[in-house]
Protein backbone atom coordinates (compact mmCIF):
# COMPACT_ATOMS: atom_id res chain seq x y z
CA UNK A 1 0.00 0.00 0.00
CA UNK A 2 2.82 2.34 0.87
CA UNK A 3 4.40 1.64 -2.50
CA UNK A 4 1.12 2.27 -4.27
CA UNK A 5 0.64 5.54 -2.39
CA UNK A 6 4.19 6.58 -3.18
CA UNK A 7 3.72 5.78 -6.87
CA UNK A 8 0.43 7.68 -6.92
CA UNK A 9 2.11 10.67 -5.32
CA UNK A 10 4.84 10.61 -7.92
CA UNK A 11 2.28 10.44 -10.73
CA UNK A 12 0.29 13.28 -9.17
CA UNK A 13 3.43 15.35 -8.88
CA UNK A 14 4.32 14.62 -12.50
CA UNK A 15 0.81 15.54 -13.62
CA UNK A 16 0.93 18.75 -11.64
CA UNK A 17 4.29 19.69 -13.09
CA UNK A 18 3.04 18.86 -16.55
CA UNK A 19 -0.02 21.04 -15.92
CA UNK A 20 2.21 23.93 -14.90
CA UNK A 21 4.39 23.42 -17.94
CA UNK A 22 1.39 23.38 -20.25
CA UNK A 23 0.04 26.55 -18.67
CA UNK A 24 3.44 28.19 -19.05
CA UNK A 25 3.69 27.19 -22.70
CA UNK A 26 0.18 28.44 -23.44
CA UNK A 27 0.93 31.67 -21.61
CA UNK A 28 3.97 32.24 -23.80
CA UNK A 29 2.65 31.14 -27.18
CA UNK A 30 -1.15 31.60 -27.03
CA UNK A 31 -1.09 35.00 -28.87
CA UNK A 32 1.06 33.57 -31.67
CA UNK A 33 -1.10 30.45 -31.98
CA UNK A 34 -4.25 32.56 -32.07
CA UNK A 35 -2.70 34.82 -34.72
CA UNK A 36 -1.87 31.81 -36.91
CA UNK A 37 -5.41 30.46 -36.48
CA UNK A 38 -6.88 33.82 -37.53
CA UNK A 39 -4.66 33.95 -40.63
CA UNK A 40 -5.76 30.45 -41.67
CA UNK A 41 -9.45 31.18 -41.03
CA UNK A 42 -9.45 34.50 -42.92
CA UNK A 43 -7.40 33.05 -45.79
CA UNK A 44 -9.98 30.27 -46.19
CA UNK A 45 -13.01 32.51 -45.74
CA UNK A 46 -11.79 35.06 -48.30
CA UNK A 47 -10.62 32.47 -50.83
CA UNK A 48 -7.01 33.58 -50.47
CA UNK A 49 -7.62 37.32 -50.93
CA UNK A 50 -6.46 37.93 -47.37
CA UNK A 51 -3.01 36.52 -48.20
CA UNK A 52 -2.49 38.90 -51.11
CA UNK A 53 0.90 40.57 -50.43
CA UNK A 54 -0.60 44.02 -50.99
CA UNK A 55 -3.24 43.34 -48.34
CA UNK A 56 -0.70 41.92 -45.89
CA UNK A 57 1.56 44.95 -46.23
CA UNK A 58 -1.47 47.21 -45.75
CA UNK A 59 -2.22 45.35 -42.51
CA UNK A 60 1.37 45.88 -41.38
CA UNK A 61 1.26 49.57 -42.29
CA UNK A 62 -2.01 49.95 -40.42
CA UNK A 63 -0.65 48.53 -37.16
CA UNK A 64 2.76 50.20 -37.30
CA UNK A 65 1.89 53.40 -35.39
CA UNK A 66 -0.17 51.50 -32.82
CA UNK A 67 2.65 48.98 -32.57
CA UNK A 68 5.32 51.62 -31.98
CA UNK A 69 3.35 53.23 -29.17
CA UNK A 70 2.57 49.77 -27.78
CA UNK A 71 6.33 49.19 -27.49
CA UNK A 72 6.54 52.14 -25.11
CA UNK A 73 3.36 51.06 -23.31
CA UNK A 74 4.98 47.67 -22.67
CA UNK A 75 7.66 49.39 -20.58
CA UNK A 76 4.96 51.24 -18.62
CA UNK A 77 2.75 48.22 -17.97
CA UNK A 78 5.76 46.09 -17.01
CA UNK A 79 6.25 48.48 -14.08
CA UNK A 80 2.58 48.10 -13.13
CA UNK A 81 1.59 51.48 -14.58
CA UNK A 82 -0.72 52.66 -17.34
CA UNK A 83 -0.88 55.60 -19.76
CA UNK A 84 -4.29 56.65 -21.07
CA UNK A 85 -3.01 59.83 -22.72
CA UNK A 86 -1.01 58.42 -25.64
CA UNK A 87 -3.71 59.11 -28.23
CA UNK A 88 -3.96 62.77 -27.24
CA UNK A 89 -0.18 63.06 -27.00
CA UNK A 90 0.05 61.62 -30.52
CA UNK A 91 -2.27 64.37 -31.77
CA UNK A 92 -0.32 67.10 -29.94
CA UNK A 93 3.04 65.88 -31.26
CA UNK A 94 1.70 65.53 -34.80
CA UNK A 95 0.32 69.06 -34.70
CA UNK A 96 3.57 70.45 -33.30
CA UNK A 97 5.49 68.67 -36.07
CA UNK A 98 3.19 70.16 -38.73
CA UNK A 99 3.59 73.68 -37.33
CA UNK A 100 7.37 73.24 -37.10
CA UNK A 101 7.49 72.04 -40.71
CA UNK A 102 5.12 74.65 -42.14
CA UNK A 103 6.41 77.51 -40.02
CA UNK A 104 2.79 78.50 -39.28
CA UNK A 105 -0.33 77.19 -37.57
CA UNK A 106 -2.63 78.47 -40.28
CA UNK A 107 -5.32 75.92 -41.06
CA UNK A 108 -5.29 74.27 -44.47
CA UNK A 109 -8.14 72.21 -45.86
CA UNK A 110 -6.41 71.23 -49.10
CA UNK A 111 -4.19 68.15 -49.31
CA UNK A 112 -2.16 69.75 -52.09
CA UNK A 113 1.46 70.29 -51.04
CA UNK A 114 2.33 73.86 -50.11
CA UNK A 115 5.67 75.55 -49.58
CA UNK A 116 7.29 74.83 -46.21
CA UNK A 117 9.31 77.58 -44.54
CA UNK A 118 9.84 75.92 -41.19
CA UNK A 119 12.45 73.54 -39.76
CA UNK A 120 12.32 70.88 -42.47
CA UNK A 121 11.54 67.17 -42.08
CA UNK A 122 14.33 66.41 -39.62
CA UNK A 123 13.30 69.37 -37.47
CA UNK A 124 9.66 68.28 -37.54
CA UNK A 125 10.54 64.74 -36.46
CA UNK A 126 12.71 66.11 -33.66
CA UNK A 127 9.97 68.46 -32.47
CA UNK A 128 7.40 65.64 -32.44
CA UNK A 129 9.66 63.35 -30.40
CA UNK A 130 10.59 66.14 -27.96
CA UNK A 131 6.95 67.13 -27.43
CA UNK A 132 5.98 63.50 -26.81
CA UNK A 133 8.91 62.92 -24.44
CA UNK A 134 8.20 66.12 -22.50
CA UNK A 135 4.55 65.11 -22.13
CA UNK A 136 5.64 61.74 -20.76
CA UNK A 137 8.19 63.41 -18.49
CA UNK A 138 5.63 65.79 -16.98
CA UNK A 139 3.19 62.98 -16.30
CA UNK A 140 5.94 60.78 -14.88
CA UNK A 141 7.02 63.56 -12.50
CA UNK A 142 3.48 63.99 -11.19
CA UNK A 143 3.13 60.23 -10.72
CA UNK A 144 6.46 59.68 -8.98
CA UNK A 145 6.93 62.93 -7.05
CA UNK A 146 3.35 63.67 -6.02
CA UNK A 147 2.29 60.06 -5.62
CA UNK A 148 -0.86 60.43 -7.71
CA UNK A 149 -1.96 57.16 -9.38
CA UNK A 150 -0.95 56.82 -13.03
CA UNK A 151 -4.55 56.14 -14.05
CA UNK A 152 -5.68 59.54 -12.72
CA UNK A 153 -2.68 61.50 -14.03
CA UNK A 154 -2.84 60.10 -17.55
CA UNK A 155 -6.63 60.37 -17.64
CA UNK A 156 -6.15 64.07 -16.97
CA UNK A 157 -3.40 64.13 -19.58
CA UNK A 158 -5.81 62.68 -22.11
CA UNK A 159 -7.93 65.84 -21.98
CA UNK A 160 -5.09 68.30 -21.35
CA UNK A 161 -3.04 67.27 -24.39
CA UNK A 162 -6.15 67.23 -26.58
CA UNK A 163 -7.02 70.74 -25.41
CA UNK A 164 -3.48 71.98 -26.14
CA UNK A 165 -3.73 70.49 -29.61
CA UNK A 166 -6.93 72.43 -30.26
CA UNK A 167 -5.26 75.63 -29.05
CA UNK A 168 -2.20 75.08 -31.24
CA UNK A 169 -4.27 74.35 -34.32
CA UNK A 170 -7.06 76.87 -33.78
CA UNK A 171 -9.39 73.91 -33.99
CA UNK A 172 -8.62 73.08 -37.63
CA UNK A 173 -6.30 70.75 -39.56
CA UNK A 174 -2.89 71.50 -41.00
CA UNK A 175 -2.35 69.53 -44.19
CA UNK A 176 -0.70 69.53 -47.59
CA UNK A 177 2.82 68.31 -46.82
CA UNK A 178 5.64 67.89 -49.32
CA UNK A 179 6.69 64.41 -50.58
CA UNK A 180 9.78 64.30 -48.35
CA UNK A 181 7.58 64.83 -45.27
CA UNK A 182 5.06 62.21 -46.39
CA UNK A 183 7.76 59.65 -47.12
CA UNK A 184 8.04 58.40 -43.52
CA UNK A 185 4.31 57.67 -43.52
CA UNK A 186 3.58 56.71 -47.13
CA UNK A 187 6.92 55.64 -48.56
CA UNK A 188 7.97 52.07 -49.17
CA UNK A 189 10.95 50.01 -50.24
CA UNK A 190 9.81 48.46 -53.55
CA UNK A 191 9.72 44.70 -54.09
CA UNK A 192 9.38 44.49 -57.89
CA UNK A 193 9.29 40.69 -57.95
CA UNK A 194 6.12 40.64 -55.81
CA UNK A 195 4.49 43.28 -57.99
CA UNK A 196 5.33 41.20 -61.07
CA UNK A 197 4.24 37.87 -59.60
CA UNK A 198 0.89 39.19 -58.36
CA UNK A 199 0.41 41.39 -61.44
CA UNK A 200 -0.62 44.19 -59.12
CA UNK A 201 -1.44 47.58 -60.60
CA UNK A 202 -0.10 49.17 -57.40
CA UNK A 203 3.62 48.81 -56.54
CA UNK A 204 4.17 46.39 -53.68
CA UNK A 205 6.87 47.04 -51.12
CA UNK A 206 7.75 47.22 -47.45
CA UNK A 207 6.20 50.39 -45.97
CA UNK A 208 8.62 52.71 -44.15
CA UNK A 209 6.44 52.79 -40.98
CA UNK A 210 6.73 48.99 -40.82
CA UNK A 211 10.52 49.21 -40.97
CA UNK A 212 10.50 51.75 -38.13
CA UNK A 213 8.20 49.49 -36.09
CA UNK A 214 10.41 46.44 -36.58
CA UNK A 215 13.64 48.33 -35.80
CA UNK A 216 12.29 49.85 -32.59
CA UNK A 217 10.69 46.56 -31.53
CA UNK A 218 14.05 44.83 -31.97
CA UNK A 219 15.86 47.56 -30.03
CA UNK A 220 13.32 47.48 -27.19
CA UNK A 221 13.54 43.68 -27.03
CA UNK A 222 17.31 43.87 -26.62
CA UNK A 223 17.02 46.56 -23.94
CA UNK A 224 14.47 44.65 -21.89
CA UNK A 225 16.07 41.25 -22.19
CA UNK A 226 19.80 41.89 -22.20
CA UNK A 227 20.47 45.12 -20.29
CA UNK A 228 20.61 46.05 -16.62
CA UNK A 229 17.94 48.70 -17.21
CA UNK A 230 15.59 46.06 -18.60
CA UNK A 231 16.07 43.88 -15.53
CA UNK A 232 15.35 46.88 -13.33
CA UNK A 233 12.07 47.53 -15.17
CA UNK A 234 10.96 43.95 -14.51
CA UNK A 235 12.08 44.19 -10.89
CA UNK A 236 10.05 47.34 -10.26
CA UNK A 237 6.97 45.75 -11.81
CA UNK A 238 7.43 42.46 -9.95
CA UNK A 239 7.79 43.97 -6.47
CA UNK A 240 8.46 47.72 -6.12
CA UNK A 241 9.24 47.51 -2.41
CA UNK A 242 11.72 44.67 -2.87
CA UNK A 243 13.31 46.60 -5.75
CA UNK A 244 13.65 49.67 -3.51
CA UNK A 245 15.19 47.65 -0.67
CA UNK A 246 17.70 46.15 -3.10
CA UNK A 247 18.96 49.63 -3.94
CA UNK A 248 17.05 50.47 -7.12
CA UNK A 249 15.79 54.02 -7.65
CA UNK A 250 12.19 53.00 -8.24
CA UNK A 251 10.98 56.57 -8.85
CA UNK A 252 13.53 57.28 -11.56
CA UNK A 253 12.91 53.95 -13.30
CA UNK A 254 9.15 54.60 -13.22
CA UNK A 255 9.71 58.13 -14.52
CA UNK A 256 11.84 56.82 -17.39
CA UNK A 257 9.17 54.48 -18.75
CA UNK A 258 6.70 57.37 -19.13
CA UNK A 259 9.33 59.31 -21.06
CA UNK A 260 9.81 56.26 -23.30
CA UNK A 261 6.11 55.88 -24.09
CA UNK A 262 5.91 59.65 -24.63
CA UNK A 263 8.75 59.44 -27.16
CA UNK A 264 6.95 56.72 -29.10
CA UNK A 265 3.67 58.69 -28.99
CA UNK A 266 5.57 61.66 -30.44
CA UNK A 267 7.17 59.58 -33.18
CA UNK A 268 3.79 58.00 -33.89
CA UNK A 269 2.26 61.46 -34.16
CA UNK A 270 4.69 62.45 -36.89
CA UNK A 271 4.33 59.16 -38.81
CA UNK A 272 0.54 59.39 -38.59
CA UNK A 273 0.48 62.96 -39.94
CA UNK A 274 2.85 61.95 -42.74
CA UNK A 275 0.74 58.93 -43.62
CA UNK A 276 -2.55 60.83 -43.84
CA UNK A 277 -0.96 64.05 -45.16
CA UNK A 278 -2.72 65.95 -42.39
CA UNK A 279 -2.38 66.79 -38.71
CA UNK A 280 -5.71 67.07 -36.92
CA UNK A 281 -6.86 67.65 -33.35
CA UNK A 282 -9.02 64.52 -33.59
CA UNK A 283 -6.07 62.30 -34.49
CA UNK A 284 -5.41 59.39 -32.18
CA UNK A 285 -8.85 59.22 -30.58
CA UNK A 286 -9.19 55.69 -29.21
CA UNK A 287 -5.54 54.87 -29.91
CA UNK A 288 -4.84 54.36 -26.21
CA UNK A 289 -7.34 51.50 -26.12
CA UNK A 290 -5.82 49.79 -29.16
CA UNK A 291 -2.34 50.20 -27.68
CA UNK A 292 -3.27 48.76 -24.29
CA UNK A 293 -5.16 45.94 -26.00
CA UNK A 294 -2.09 45.04 -28.08
CA UNK A 295 0.11 44.91 -24.96
CA UNK A 296 -2.35 42.85 -22.92
CA UNK A 297 -3.26 40.45 -25.72
CA UNK A 298 0.48 40.01 -26.31
CA UNK A 299 0.83 38.53 -22.83
CA UNK A 300 2.09 41.44 -20.73
CA UNK A 301 0.43 41.33 -17.32
CA UNK A 302 -1.50 44.40 -16.21
CA UNK A 303 -0.17 43.69 -12.73
CA UNK A 304 3.42 44.26 -13.90
CA UNK A 305 6.60 42.21 -13.98
CA UNK A 306 5.70 39.83 -16.82
CA UNK A 307 5.67 40.25 -20.58
CA UNK A 308 7.89 41.19 -23.50
CA UNK A 309 7.99 43.37 -26.59
CA UNK A 310 7.77 40.48 -29.05
CA UNK A 311 4.46 39.48 -27.50
CA UNK A 312 3.29 43.08 -27.86
CA UNK A 313 4.22 43.07 -31.55
CA UNK A 314 2.20 39.88 -32.01
CA UNK A 315 -0.70 41.47 -30.12
CA UNK A 316 -0.66 44.49 -32.42
CA UNK A 317 -0.55 42.23 -35.48
CA UNK A 318 -3.37 40.11 -34.08
CA UNK A 319 -5.65 43.14 -33.74
CA UNK A 320 -4.70 44.36 -37.22
CA UNK A 321 -5.34 40.96 -38.77
CA UNK A 322 -8.64 40.63 -36.91
CA UNK A 323 -9.93 44.03 -38.04
CA UNK A 324 -8.75 43.54 -41.63
CA UNK A 325 -10.24 40.07 -41.86
CA UNK A 326 -13.58 41.19 -40.44
CA UNK A 327 -13.69 44.08 -42.91
CA UNK A 328 -13.01 41.71 -45.81
CA UNK A 329 -15.87 39.55 -44.57
CA UNK A 330 -18.13 42.62 -44.45
CA UNK A 331 -18.64 42.36 -40.68
CA UNK A 332 -20.17 45.51 -39.18
CA UNK A 333 -17.70 47.95 -37.60
CA UNK A 334 -19.94 48.00 -34.51
CA UNK A 335 -19.60 44.24 -34.15
CA UNK A 336 -15.84 44.52 -34.65
CA UNK A 337 -15.57 46.65 -31.50
CA UNK A 338 -17.53 44.08 -29.52
CA UNK A 339 -15.29 41.26 -30.71
CA UNK A 340 -12.07 43.13 -29.89
CA UNK A 341 -13.45 44.04 -26.46
CA UNK A 342 -14.28 40.41 -25.72
CA UNK A 343 -10.78 39.35 -26.79
CA UNK A 344 -9.23 41.85 -24.36
CA UNK A 345 -11.35 40.50 -21.49
CA UNK A 346 -10.48 36.91 -22.41
CA UNK A 347 -6.78 37.80 -22.62
CA UNK A 348 -6.79 39.24 -19.07
CA UNK A 349 -8.83 36.29 -17.78
CA UNK A 350 -6.37 33.87 -19.36
CA UNK A 351 -3.45 35.77 -17.83
CA UNK A 352 -4.97 35.39 -14.36
CA UNK A 353 -5.69 31.70 -15.02
CA UNK A 354 -2.08 31.03 -16.02
CA UNK A 355 -0.80 32.83 -12.93
CA UNK A 356 -3.11 30.82 -10.70
CA UNK A 357 -1.88 27.56 -12.27
CA UNK A 358 1.72 28.57 -11.72
CA UNK A 359 1.10 29.32 -8.02
CA UNK A 360 -0.57 25.96 -7.52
Amino acid sequence: MAGVNSESSVRSGDAASQGVDIAKILGQFAPLLFLLVLVVVFASATEGRFLNPLNLFNVLRGVSVTGMIAIGMTFVILTGGIDLSVGSLLALAGMAAAIAFKGTNQNTLSLEATEAVGLGVAGAVLVACIVGSLGGLLQGLVITRLGIPAFIVTLGGLTIWRGLTLILSNGGPISGFTPDYRYLGQGLIPLPFLTEITQSRVPIGIPIPVILFVLFAGLAHVVLRYTKYGRHVYAVGGNPEAARLSGLNVKNITLSVYVIVGFFAGLGGFVSSARFNSSEAVAGIGTELDVIAAVVIGGTSLFGGEGNVLGTAIGALLIGVLVNGLVMLNVSSYLQQIIIGLIIILAVAFDRYVKARRRS
